[in-house]
């Protein structure tokens, strides 16, 4: 850059030079000027020229060796000095800022595509539909099936899900079930609407939610306390004779044998509590269908009545009850009711505002969790609602304030949920296989599907205090962060797509390598044109060679405590899929799903939640 100098032989000047310069340009440098007075005056003495002539080398290293510097306008200076030092310290206010604040839009997304198994996921319960099979179904090897289902009781059962490889409909899973998809079209429904599957998850709650009003009965003219509510927990038998849904391996389209209804009272707390939770939750899926939500609301009131109204020393669990669970133990056998009761009211609450049913959750929280039986603490399944509601009454805690009494009442649900949180990160409360899969009940089998719904609270958890703004949370002496909570959530999904030792998705048609002897009656009997019979089925069972048809995005039960998997139909402990577990991995998946917060109306702030919708109904 030329400079700009005065000629040493001006009458101004001894044996100087005397240059100009402007005090600060927009990028806070000293410039050259050719203005005396835009300048500031520095006025400076160089040790004696040499006898070389400096300027016809190409040296790169300042000529000038010593300066003396005489100040001409301090006013500019101390100006220029003010302002250097104010932009130093806002640049590293800028960067301690960046460096400390909790990250908002940075994703560290699974490889795997999330998108593709959600829509797999999804699918696996268009397979499990029972009744007047949906022509437009991307399943072609299902049909019509179950249409005489009621018939035996005189009351029209037609509808549900089939519950797993069997043919049996058992409502008490089928609730859940319903719940939990509901739950996640609440938190996440912009998720779901920005990959194309929020009329598929919505059509797959419908179809449940249903069939739930069918479910109950009520008496006419009930008196309080009356215990005449009609509840069918179950279609379909395990009894010894060889044409029941668990020892007949025919497909639900050919059964022509007599299918059992098993039948209760209000007395059956659990199984009550938990129609009436997911009628609450699909309620408010459906809001904008005022009609069909206003009726899934009236029935959810109306059963909570009459199973709150009959006398503590009467209620129970369904399974307590040969009549109404006593086939049913053997699959779903429920450890308690309480939780199941304030399961309800919590959701009863989320879809009607009336804070009657807030003040019962809060009544009944210390007993209920008192109720929890050791094996079950930090499990959310179809039989332990503890863990999860813990978290929607912290989800209450941390977005609306309640005020008096219920902010001090809700407290305990919080430290819960951190406590839940410590122990998914633990190294020494749960063990993991080797292969890094969490181990909730060792012992059960079936792994995968407690695996999916921690992975699926924690994230929900994640989300909720990133909105918070909140680096992560703590547990006595022991802190977590966000990132390792959304490092957990994403390793137990990642594992189950694939990341495992057997390098095995467990997800049917995700990945290049999964099961293909899965215990399931419609996948593993050609869709042919031809009836078999509960004999013909045995061929089937027992065939070496892969399912026929592919029960597209059925998550199976999964590997032991060792990593290791067996593809055998034989061994349902392996290879059974279930719609509760579905669920559980549907919920994971989503919250997992990289947020499109890009999106109009949403509330989205990295997380891709929806942080008040829940609240609506709650003035």
């Amino acid at each position: 850059m030329p400079e700009s100098t005065l000629s040493s032989s001006s009458p101004d000047m001894n044996c100087s030079s005397l240059r100009y310069v402007h005090s600060i340009n927009e990028a806070g440098r000293l410039l050259p000027s050719a203005s005396r007075w835009n300048s500031i005056e520095i006025d400076y003495n160089v040790l004696p020229k040499s006898s070389i002539e400096y300027d016809s080398l190409p040296s790169p290293y300042s000529k000038s060796i010593e300066f003396n510097l005489v100040i001409t306008d301090k006013t500019r200076l101390k100006r220029f000095v003010y302002i250097s030092i104010f932009l130093v310290l806002a640049i590293l206010a800028l960067v301690l800022l960046l460096h400390f604040l909790p990250p908002k839009h940075g994703h560290h997304g699974s490889s795997k595509n999330l998108t593709l198994a959600i829509n797999q996921a999804l699918t696996f319960f268009e397979a499990q539909k029972s009744g007047h099979f949906p022509k437009n179904s991307s399943v072609s090897f299902r049909g019509n099936s179950g249409l005489q289902d009621g018939n035996s009781s005189s009351h029209d059962l037609v509808g549900g899900f089939y519950d797993s490889g069997n043919n049996i409909k058992f409502s008490f899973p089928t609730a859940y079930t319903i719940t939990l998809l509901s739950w996640t079209v609440i938190e996440y429904h912009q998720k779901y609407a920005d990959i194309g599957e929020l009329e598929h998850v919505k059509d797959i709650i419908k179809w449940g939610s249903d069939y739930l009003l069918k479910l109950f009965v009520p008496p006419i003219n009930a008196t309080s306390g009356s215990t005449n509510t009609t509840l069918y927990s179950q279609v379909g038998s395990t009894t010894n004779d060889r044409f029941n849904d668990v020892d007949c391996w025919q497909r639900p389209e050919d059964m022509s044998y007599w299918r059992q209804v098993s039948i209760c009272n209000s007395t059956a707390s659990d199984l009550a509590g938990e129609i009436v939770a997911a009628l609450s939750a699909a309620s408010l899926v459906f809001g904008e269908d005022k009609a069909y939500s206003g009726e899934l609301i009236k029935g959810a009131e109306k059963l909570f009545e009459l199973a709150t109204a009959v006398d503590p020393s009467a209620q129970g669990t369904y399974t307590m009850s040969d009549a109404c669970g006593g086939q049913a133990r053997q699959f779903y056998n429920s450890s308690g009711f309480e939780d199941e009761l304030v399961w309800a009211g919590t959701w009863l609450f989320f879809a009607t505002g009336n804070p009657t049913y807030l003040g019962t959750v809060t009544q009944k929280w210390t007993s209920a969790q008192t109720e929890e039986i050791p094996s079950e603490k930090w499990i959310f399944d179809w039989n332990n609602k503890i863990t999860a509601n813990a978290v929607l009454l912290t989800r209450l805690r941390f977005f609306l304030d309640m005020g008096y009494p219920y902010a001090a009442a809700l407290q305990p649900s919080t430290t819960r949920t951190d406590l839940l949180m410590c122990s998914y990160l633990s190294e020494h409360i749960f063990n993991k296989t080797p292969g890094g899969l969490i181990l909730l009940r060792p012992d059960d089998g079936k792994p995968l599907q407690f695996a999916a719904t921690a992975s699926f609270l924690s994230k929900l958890y994640r989300d909720y205090l990133d909105l918070l703004q909140r680096p992560g949370g703590s547990c006595g002496s022991h802190n977590y962060t966000l990132e390792m909570l959304r490092h957990f959530s994403m390793s137990q999904v990642d594992y189950i797509l694939g990341d495992n030792p057997m390098k095995m998705s467990y997800v049917v048609g995700f990945g290049e390598t999964y099961p293909v002897h899965v215990h399931h009656r419609s996948s593993s009997i050609p869709w042919d044109g031809h009836q078999y019979s509960c004999e013909d089925g045995d061929k089937w069972l027992y065939s070496e060679q892969p399912n026929p048809n592919t029960l597209l995005g059925a998550m199976v039960g999964g590997p032991d405590q060792h990593d290791k998997f067996l593809d055998d139909r034989k061994k349902p402990w392996f290879t059974e899929p279930s719609i509760s577990s579905n669920a559980g991995l549907v919920a994971a998946l989503i919250a997992l799903h990289n947020p499109p917060c890009e999106s109009s109306n949403f509330n989205c702030v990295g997380s891709g939640i929806d942080k008040m919708g829940i609240f609506t109904n709650i003035r």
